[in-house]
């Protein structure tokens, strides 16, 4: 059996590199291992890019492992090469048969590994597409991304406030304005299923984070699916969330009177392009799950210091719902704007 080998930072996977992962799979009787260089200071984490990898070339063996000297880079000296086949024998445990790159350190890199070296479309003609060309501008090389990939890059405003106090209206009308798809509020669901089952009264930290995690996995369904649709001329795809992760936390102090670091670390992994935080001066709707009429200033105070915190720019609305999608709207048009920087994913 062949043993062969792809390294790269895929930083993010794009169809050059699925080429690369192919060629090296394909080969006969080949086990293809895909090692995916991690540092401190990438924009998307290695176990993301690991993760999307995954999905697109199912039957390959991806790891994912700390720089320790730089990325390999056509610039590199002869020890980094020596000191990434020495890794990469470490960390695999086998011998290495042959290194597929479309890079010019693959053939040094496979030298240090006494293994053979198999250029993949070097000149890029195939794939006409490089991660520093996406990081500039992922639009611009959407057709080069898979979906689960540009999802990454669809611009996601999370709706959030106390009880009834609107999400969900704003929510369905901000997408409704944009012809867009909307991620309904796991949470809801969730507590009807509770009261369902008589168990409304007793919640605990699990409660939370299975909450925060669908949540997030709902959300990163939809984006995907957002992801599918063309592209509108000089626009970014838009997906509206009503609540996220950083809510959740919110509930939980509420009902629990702390937050756990497993709910935390859930929202804390995820950031928005912005967030639009529903002011309690709209009347009260009890639904029939809603008890928390007297707490809707002192929730909306936790959520304005969360917020406060956090790096996204956010936004109250107050008023009437005309009011408050107009003044919505206004913010996210400019983010939409291709031309317009926004904060990264």
């Amino acid at each position: 059996m062949t043993t062969t080998l792809v390294v790269g930072k895929f930083l993010p996977p794009h169809a050059g590199h699925s080429s690369v992962i192919a060629a090296a799979s394909d080969a006969d009787g080949s086990r293809c291992h895909v090692v995916v260089c991690a540092a401190p200071t990438d924009a998307i984490p290695a176990t993301q890019r690991a993760e999307w990898i995954r999905r697109s070339h199912p039957d390959v063996n991806v790891v994912v492992v700390d720089d320790i000297c730089g990325h390999l880079s056509d610039t590199c000296e002869p020890e980094c090469s020596l000191a990434w086949a020495e890794l990469v024998r470490e960390v695999l445990g086998e011998r290495i048969d042959a290194v597929y790159s479309s890079e010019g350190y693959g053939a040094p890199f496979a030298d240090a590994l006494g293994a053979r070296h198999h250029p993949v479309n070097p000149e890029r003609r195939t794939h006409p597409v490089s991660g520093t060309a996406v990081r500039l501008d992922p639009y611009a090389q959407w057709e080069h991304l898979a979906p689960w990939v540009r999802a990454h890059y669809v611009v996601r405003v999370a709706v959030v406030g106390a009880e009834s106090t609107g999400t969900t209206t704003l929510a369905r009308e901000l997408a409704g304005h944009y012809d867009t798809l909307w991620v309904p509020e796991y949470g809801r669901a969730y507590s009807e299923a509770k009261m369902a089952e008589g168990t409304y009264d007793t919640w605990t930290s699990r409660d939370f984070e299975i909450i925060a995690a669908a949540q997030q996995a709902n959300e990163d369904a939809l984006a995907e699916k957002v992801a599918r649709e063309p592209l509108r001329p000089g626009l970014r795809p838009l997906l509206i969330c009503d609540t996220d992760a950083l809510a959740t936390t919110i509930w939980e102090r509420r009902y629990l009177g702390r937050t756990t670091p497993a709910v935390q670390a859930i929202a804390d992994a995820r950031t928005y392009a912005m967030y639009i935080l529903t002011d309690f001066d709209i009347p009260f709707v009890d639904d029939g799950t809603r008890d928390g009429e007297h707490l809707r200033g002192e929730m909306t105070e936790h959520f304005q210091v969360a917020l406060e915190a956090r790096s996204e720019p956010s936004i109250v609305v107050r008023g009437p719902r005309r009011e408050r999608l107009s003044v919505a709207t206004a913010t996210i048009d400019r983010l939409l704007q291709r031309d317009v920087p926004v904060p990264a994913p």
